[in-house]
């Protein structure tokens, strides 16, 4: 699934939270598909990421993660 990732600091753990994008990215801004207002700023390129992730430190959205699989549906 092509994906943006938003990298999380916690303390010293860092997480990488994939999102569904949605439209192009505009400019330094990339809409994403669990909200209508939020996206990430200065995005990094769309990856084709695996739904199963099992890389250590790396997450999907859950709300993208559910509109994904109830698109596939």
């Amino acid at each position: 699934m092509l994906a943006t990732g938003e990298r999380i600091t916690e303390g010293r753990q860092d997480t990488l939270v994939w999102h569904k994008p949605v439209g192009g990215p505009q400019e330094e801004f990339q809409a994403i598909a669990c909200s209508d207002t939020d996206g990430i700023v200065f995005p990094a390129s769309k990856r084709d990421v695996p739904l199963d992730l099992v890389s250590a430190g790396e997450s999907w959205c859950a709300a993208c993660l559910a509109i994904i699989r109830n698109a596939k549906k």
